[in-house]
């Protein structure tokens, strides 16, 4: 492995350099976290739609996480544990509609952004950024190239692409403006408020007739875009990060596929065989002056309500958990607590657990996926009526978006508060967990809080919605 120590640049201008180019992705911790990457020219490209897998434009057997199991085994690497984390391997998203290669799922009946179900790609290049003693390396793994001359040749050589581009980085001090333009951009829901209200009154009623104790209800707002109005995403992105700076957000650059995510959860870390999970249950807007600010938080940290909702998800991630990690290794060292973003209260809870010998971070995806936070319990009839209410495929929300080390480490997000793009479609999901005692109209005016942000960067009036 080639390492280089260069001048530091803000991860964000950094990645400019790389923005136009498909496959170029950054893993952003905007200023809530230490580490963020920017991976480009990727070895491999692996997909998945409907069960269908592609590996670098050909079509291959077997499911999606298998497959990138056998194709990551053959790439393990020791890192250097003075750098960042991550120091290559894989890079994407694993969207929602994956769970159908998990179990036997209703199809949603419309799939109107038509992405792909998962989109990742393998990097042996990394940029590597230290956000809190601020150091940016460049890492060249030299990866597929066995341990040797040929190795450190191919690292050398892959070190200059990265270089090159890496010249062009410029600081952008000015953030840019709002790409909404009602003529060409008319956003609107699958939802109003009358039908989401009915939808989580549906839930509701699930609930008391005994089939699920939650299920996460979403509605999504769309908009289709003039081929030549389609906004500049990586713009957008930086809007975006700036008004909501969140610990695991991204952006995915696939050509016409792009996920723009700002989430503030994350889904499943894996450092050493050590597994962390921190679920989000439990939403309170923030306040317009200090001390309703603190009334609200106040008000979330004594709702009994929301630590019921949290703790429901906490038991199922945990019995998700035991299925790959030794016997009496998954604890819960935190439970609800709080966390406060740039327009929202969250409780969020902790749980941990050691993997089992012989598993590995890929394993835990998949006995994990998706995310019980953004399901419901028990999970899979949660999912078949988030599919009956919802109509429609998610896409990457509700999916995971992060890295997998070719150290067997890994660390993704929950893709919540994200956008996605296919080609002049763009659209982004807001939702909830319903309860028992959830109140449709609260639940609906929730989503609004959670949207306002996503709002303010696209310049959208929820209000002529």
């Amino acid at each position: 492995m080639l390492i280089e120590e260069c001048p530091y640049i803000e991860p964000l201008d950094a990645y400019g350099a790389f923005a136009g180019y498909a496959d170029s992705h950054i893993l952003d911790s905007g200023d809530r976290d230490r580490f963020a990457y920017v991976v480009v020219s990727p070895l491999h490209k692996l997909t998945a739609k409907n069960g269908q897998v592609i590996l670098d434009d050909f079509p291959v057997p077997g499911d999606p996480f298998a497959v990138l199991a056998d194709l990551m085994a053959g790439y393990s690497m020791a890192i250097n544990p003075d750098l960042p984390p991550f120091q290559g391997g894989v890079v994407g998203y694993f969207g929602y509609e994956l769970a159908h290669q998990i179990e036997d799922l209703p199809k949603a009946p419309q799939d109107w952004l038509d992405m792909p179900d998962m989109a990742v790609g393998i990097y042996d290049l990394v940029l590597a950024f230290d956000q809190l003693d601020r150091r940016m390396w460049l890492i060249s793994t030299g990866i597929p190239e066995k341990p040797g001359p040929v190795r450190e040749k191919r690292a050398a050589d892959r070190m200059g692409v990265i270089r090159k581009y890496l010249r062009l980085a410029r600081p952008v001090l000015d953030i840019p403006d709002a790409p909404h333009a009602p003529e060409i951009m008319p956003w609107q829901s699958n939802f109003d408020r009358a039908t989401y209200e009915d939808a989580v009154q549906a839930v509701v009623d699930y609930i008391h007739a005994g089939d699920i104790f939650q299920a996460n209800l979403s509605q999504s707002f769309r908009a289709e875009y003039r081929d030549d109005a389609i906004p500049k995403r990586f713009d957008l992105y930086r809007r975006l990060s700036h008004i909501s700076p969140a610990p695991f957000g991204a952006f995915l650059n696939f050509g016409d596929v792009a996920v723009l995510s700002n989430s503030p959860e994350r889904f499943l870390k894996v450092v050493n065989g050590k597994v962390e999970t921190k679920p989000i249950k439990g939403t309170r807007p923030r306040g317009r002056t200090p001390i309703e600010d603190a009334e609200l938080a106040q008000e979330l940290m004594l709702s009994a309500k929301d630590h019921a909702e949290n703790i429901m998800i906490v038991d199922l991630l945990r019995n998700d958990l035991s299925k790959v990690c030794k016997p009496h290794t998954v604890e819960t060292p935190q439970i609800c607590t709080l966390e406060s973003y740039a327009n929202v209260h969250h409780l969020v809870s902790t749980v941990t657990g050691e993997l089992q010998d012989g598993k590995t971070a890929i394993d835990l995806l998949a006995a994990c996926f998706p995310g019980g936070s953004i399901t419901g319990a028990p999970k899979i009839r949660a999912m078949e009526i988030i599919t009956e209410l919802e109509g429609s495929t998610r896409g990457a929300y509700c999916g995971a978006i992060g890295f997998i080390g070719f150290d067997g480490s890994m660390d993704t997000n929950i893709a919540i508060r994200s956008i996605c793009v296919n080609g002049g479609r763009m659209a982004f999901n807001v939702g909830g967990g319903i309860v028992a005692d959830s109140t449709p109209a609260a639940e609906y005016d929730e989503t609004l809080v959670k949207a306002a942000k996503i709002f303010e960067a696209l310049g959208i009036n929820p209000d002529a919605l």
